[in-house]
């Protein structure tokens, strides 16, 4: 505890170094007590500090209690008003609830929650803010929404994924020095957190001076219904930049000269039927199937010519929505499903894909096999046996037609140089979210395009602008 207050401390000074007043609000259990170490060191520090329990103190012989006792003892009081604790603050330090939350808060520690959200000052929440599920990364109720979190000894997988990307803020971690044989397995499951770099250097080395393009792949790319021919050229495009050696395009005939005028490295062919995919198929290495594909008889025909080809499959976009009305199991794919399409494979509705995405994840990959990438904000990346992968790239600019394209072009052309299927699901959502990153360092996130990305995607995956990407 005494570490984590000063841990806390340290991440509060070097983020609002010109705070000379906090505000610290503590609930009754451990929580609380790293909020009292942290109260007593910032007025060591000759800093001014209104505390104030919530919900009353901690429990006599407790650890909190003795935080508290030395909160007490170097001078410091409580006051009983919230608002009055709050009022005056540079910063505000939530130390309410922590870990352990299974149910909305409720009496007076969801009023304090509404107090601090409401007062406009800048938040630090102590090892998860107040109100979010550690495990699951839902908020069930009221929940601090704050510009910085400090978490303790593990990385808690919630404060990646779900609601947790808009109520974390920052995320600093200290591991407080406890080693990992130490923690207690009953405790929040730990984030496995994906590395764009450990990929790429484990699964995309520098390529052998002797290649050629026979040696990487040739992906096929399966969609565009009338009116639909961007989201096949977007996936073309994201398979070449991605280094596929080749890249075929199947979609309707009247697509077929503007996407090679704006894309002439594809090889397109104009398809109303399963029959026109015949002299297509054998030559190919991956199919990725969706974009575009509409859920008419054309998608329909595409989609089952797919399926019996015996290839594998990446399977976006309507491909997952006709997947969900006639439903199978099979482990030669890949299902990248955002939160509404998920939905309707589970036949359940966002609302409960997003309260718990790690469940939600486990039940696509029980129902339907191979690898799913859970995508939103922390995609989530699952085989059923490693631990579900978290993607700590991207931002909100992604939220933008065409995205889900590119990302369906990148996992098939690394699925097609030859890499296992969740190695290329989980190095194409890192490179897919660190490609957005970097963009939306150089222009902002609103306004930014699918096909932005594109450009980024071989210098990331080259290793050739390590600055480029954030990690969390």
């Amino acid at each position: 505890m005494e570490r984590a207050g000063a841990a806390a401390f340290a991440v509060l000074r070097s983020r609002w170094p010109q705070a000379r007043q906090i505000g610290v609000l503590c609930g009754g259990g451990n929580n609380g007590g790293d909020g009292y170490v942290l109260a007593r060191l910032a007025r060591l520090a000759g800093l001014g500090v209104a505390l104030g329990p919530v919900a009353g103190v901690p429990r006599a012989g407790t650890e909190a209690d003795t935080a508290r006792q030395g909160w007490l003892a170097c001078g410091g009081g409580e006051q009983l008003d919230v608002n009055s604790t709050l009022a005056g603050a540079d910063v505000v330090v939530d130390a309410l609830l922590g870990t352990g939350l299974d149910r909305p808060p409720t009496g007076p520690v969801a009023d304090a929650i509404a107090a601090i959200n409401a007062c406009g000052r800048p938040v630090l929440a102590l090892d998860v803010p107040s109100g979010l599920d550690a495990d699951t990364g839902a908020a069930p109720g009221a929940v601090v929404q704050a510009q910085a979190t400090v978490s303790f000894v593990v990385r808690k997988q919630g404060l990646y994924t779900g609601a947790a990307r808009d109520c974390c803020g920052e995320l600093a971690f200290d591991d407080l020095g406890v080693p990992m044989d130490a923690v207690d397995a009953a405790g929040p499951a730990t984030a496995a957190l994906l590395d764009l770099d450990a990929l790429r250097v484990a699964f995309a080395p520098p390529r052998r001076r002797g290649a050629h393009k026979g040696d990487f792949g040739h992906v096929l790319v399966l969609g565009g219904d009338h009116g639909y021919g961007g989201a096949v050229c977007l996936a073309g495009a994201a398979a070449a930049r991605t280094g596929a050696g080749l890249t075929s395009v199947a979609t309707r005939a009247a697509h077929v000269s503007a996407l090679i005028a704006g894309q002439p490295e594809l090889m397109a062919r104009g398809v109303d039927a399963a029959a026109d995919l015949a002299p297509l198929l054998p030559r190919a290495s991956v199919l990725a199937v969706g974009p575009g594909l509409g859920q008419g008889d054309f998608g329909r025909a595409l989609l089952g010519a797919a399926l019996d080809s015996g290839l594998p499959l990446v399977v976006d976009a309507d491909a997952l929505n006709l997947l969900a009305v006639d439903p199978q199991r099979r482990e030669d794919w890949i299902l990248t499903p955002h939160p509404g399409e998920a939905a309707r494979l589970l036949g359940i509705t966002p609302q409960q894909v997003e309260a718990d995405r790690y469940a939600a994840a486990r039940a696509l990959h029980a129902r339907y096999g191979g690898v799913v990438v859970l995508k939103g904000a922390g995609t989530l990346v699952c085989d059923g046996q490693a631990p579900i992968g978290v993607v700590p790239y991207g931002n909100p600019g992604m939220a933008s037609g065409g995205m889900g394209d590119v990302l369906t072009g990148v996992i098939a052309a690394l699925w097609a140089q030859g890499l296992p299927a969740l190695a290329a699901a989980a190095l194409g959502a890192c490179l897919h979210g660190a490609a957005a990153d970097a963009v939306a360092a150089r222009r902002g996130e609103r306004g930014l395009l699918a096909g932005d990305l594109l450009d980024v995607l071989p210098t990331l995956l080259n290793g050739m602008d390590h600055g480029a990407h954030l990690g969390a």
